[in-house]
């Protein structure tokens, strides 16, 4: 405190905690085959050009995914329907990549690759890829060390046999069979296809993942995406019965049928369901990602502070503002914030030896789905050391 030493009026500058704000989770990355798709006329009636190979482009409605990637056509059918299902079902904005091949991997890998470098990416979809390579790609992004702040919407397979082995296809019995990074969907919805005039089966993917937009904008991404309609859906290429679909959900498949009238989804599982050490539903799951990613992002202040007590009450006060107002939201379970998180920033986080490597450690639970039963995990930022 100042001493002061004559009447009148004094000001003084506060030191304010940083606020963490919480980072978009409903942006999605979707790959996808255009080629020789009727392209829109310009103003001067030229085409519009196709959006090169591989590189994704920001799209905000339909009308600008049909001046890159065309109209509907049968070059682009499942990409562009998956679109305009995209932004029908809620979604809001999109990065879209197109590849020759859904089934090359590898240049799904690089689309991916460059999907990395967009941060506000959330979601990841690559509509169609039934590949089991092309899956695995898709899951590994998002299981990636260096992002873990995205989620893979995958279509299954087109079968009439109902079973979770026959709906994973290629990925039963592989590590990426039972991630908790990845939903899959069954089964293919029916939608109307303006260049035909038919009726036709596309996989759900790309309406799931604005489907998802659409519940994080009303409800918060920790609400389940489960028991909504499916917005432009006529019906379904199966349709499961109640004893199928309770057959193949504790087994990661998500179901969408056809109750009361309506295309709804009926499932909120992610693959790793089976797996007692994997986060089994898509809410928390995606609540997780978005948790680590708001507060890493938001405690980036402590790479210019030096690595001491003061650091720590801050970052501590920071966090824990932010998370009291995830707990006030309903997305963490308790009456009070103690049963809701808790966070640790001290010498017992940051002993010597962390703080020698420049490291500044902190401990971070929350309860998502119990009271007191905290999910726990850490972010690490490693502060600039003065130089003298």
């Amino acid at each position: 405190m100042p001493n002061y030493q004559a009447p009148g009026v004094y000001v003084e500058e506060v030191p304010v905690t940083p606020a963490i704000t919480g980072v978009g989770t409903s942006t999605a990355g979707l790959v996808g085959v255009s080629t020789g798709a009727r392209m829109p006329s310009r103003p001067d009636g030229s085409p519009y050009p196709l959006a090169p190979a591989g590189e994704p482009q920001l799209i905000t409605d339909f009308d600008q995914f049909k001046r890159a990637f065309g109209d509907f056509d049968p070059g682009n059918l499942v990409l562009a329907h998956s679109v305009h299902g995209f932004f029908s079902n809620g979604g809001s904005v999109c990065w879209v990549a197109r590849v020759a091949d859904l089934d090359d991997a590898g240049e799904v890998q690089d689309v991916l690759d460059r999907f990395a470098a967009i941060d506000e990416v959330a979601i990841v979809a690559a509509p169609g890829a039934l590949n089991a390579a092309v899956q695995t790609a898709l899951i590994n992004h998002c299981e990636d060390v260096n992002l873990q702040d995205r989620f893979a919407i995958l279509d299954g397979q087109e079968v009439t046999t109902v079973t979770a082995a026959d709906i994973k296809g290629g990925l039963e019995g592989t590590a990426a069979g039972t991630s908790d990074y990845a939903a899959i969907y069954f089964p293919f919805v029916k939608v109307f296809d303006p260049d035909s005039k038919a009726v036709i089966a596309i996989p759900p993917s790309g309406l799931m993942a604005g489907l998802y937009a659409r519940v994080d904008t009303a409800r918060g991404v920790h609400k389940a995406p489960a028991n909504e309609t499916v917005r432009g859906a006529l019906g379904l290429a199966y349709q499961t019965s109640k004893a199928e679909q309770s057959n193949v959900n504790l087994q990661g498949i998500n179901v969408i049928r056809s109750l009361n009238g309506a295309i709804r989804v009926w499932g909120a599982r992610t693959l790793g369901s089976p797996d007692p050490t994997k986060i089994p539903y898509i809410n928390v799951r995606r609540l997780m990602n978005f948790l680590r990613e708001s507060i890493d992002e938001g405690t980036q202040f402590a790479v210019f502070e030096p690595n001491s007590n003061p650091l720590w009450q801050k970052i501590n006060r920071s966090v824990t503002a932010f998370l009291t107002r995830v707990w006030r939201d309903g997305a963490l379970f308790g009456t009070q914030p103690e049963q809701a998180f808790y966070v640790k920033c001290d010498e017992s986080t940051n002993p010597p030896e962390t703080r020698e490597v420049g490291q500044v450690i902190t401990e971070i639970g929350v309860a998502p789905v119990k009271p007191a039963e905290f999910v726990i995990f850490r972010i690490a930022q490693f502060p600039e050391i003065p130089t003298t």
